[in-house]
Formats: structure tokens, sequence, C-alpha cells
């Protein structure tokens, strides 16, 4: 599967979901799970590629400030909705994870507390697989090696925040009177 057919399933989950990660996550499942197995095993792959290009100590700390905290499973669970978000929006998060704040969905949950988190997206290729095969989804020949991080900083440190994502710390560090 190449980077534009993975991005373009994404794009038909989320017409018609509206704007609910889960749902999103819902119908690429069923989209996938009508397609050949094999390309069911390359959406895997590709999901994997882009899990991996999003493992970065600023957008961890994005999604820490956004959603008042992170774990690692909190991280994971934050880029499978990030993933729903569609490709402009994820690439746009990656290169420049203080761009979010630009989502009016994410400046309303400095008021709101809303939570950015979608594990069913991450399950999708195992779902579709195992909707369409009846068999589970083979393991990966060539795993995608996630990057280390090395530039951690301390999430809770407010001047650091200011500093690494000001636009975002406006919005979450001092949040915005109702």
């Amino acid at each position: 599967m190449r980077t534009d057919d993975f991005w373009q399933l994404i794009d038909q989950a989320r017409a018609g979901a509206g704007g609910e990660a889960d749902a999103v996550a819902a119908r690429a499942v069923a989209l996938l799970a009508e397609r050949t197995p094999e390309d069911i095993v390359g959406y895997a792959h590709h999901q994997q590629r882009v899990l991996a290009a999003s493992y970065r100590v600023d957008l961890w700390g994005a999604a820490y400030l956004i959603n008042g905290g992170a774990s690692d499973d909190g991280f994971e669970y934050f880029r499978g909705w990030l993933m729903t978000q569609g490709r402009a929006v994820f690439a746009a998060a990656v290169s420049d994870p203080d761009s979010l704040a630009g989502l009016p969905r994410v400046r309303s949950a400095a008021l709101s507390g809303e939570e950015f988190e979608c594990e069913d997206m991450l399950a999708v290729p195992w779902d579709a697989y195992r909707k369409a095969t009846a068999a589970e989804l083979p393991a990966q020949r060539d795993p995608v090696r996630m990057p280390d991080l090395n530039d951690f900083w301390d999430f809770d440190d407010e001047a650091e925040a200011r500093r690494r994502l000001p636009k975002l710390a406006a919005l979450f560090v001092e949040p915005p009177e109702e």
C-alpha cells in the first residue's frame, strides 16, 4: 500500500463519521476489510511507519498539554486520534506540534477539558484482517523501529512548555477565561 492509498482510506473513513474518532476507526475497519489481505498487511506496515514518524518528544509534549497528561499508552492513543484527523493535520502536527493550537476542537478543549485519544484507530489493521479472513494479522517481517527519544523535557515545567510550544501553552498552561 502506498502512502496516498493509506491516507485516502482514512479520508474515506472520515467522510460521514461526524468528526468522531471512534467512528472513523470503525469505518476504516469496514473499508479496509473489503480489501485484499495483502492490502491490509500493507496498511498495517504503513500505519507503523506513520506511528514511528510521529514518535517525537515535542509531539508528546503537545499531547501532554492538550490532554492534561500523556503516559506511554496515552501518547499512542493520542497519535491514533491524530491519524483520524487526516493527512494534512497529521503532517502539520509532526512537523510543528504547536500547529495543533489552530484546530478549533483543540482550542475549545482548553475550556472543556476534552481529551483526544483513539485506541481503536491503532487496532484497525488487526480488526480488518480478522473481519476479512477470520485469521490473525501475520507478524510483520520487517517491523518498523521506533526512534529513540533523547530530548525529553519536563512536560510539567510551565516555562519550558511556553518556550517549546508557545501557542499550546497559551491555551493549556493558562487556559483562557470563559
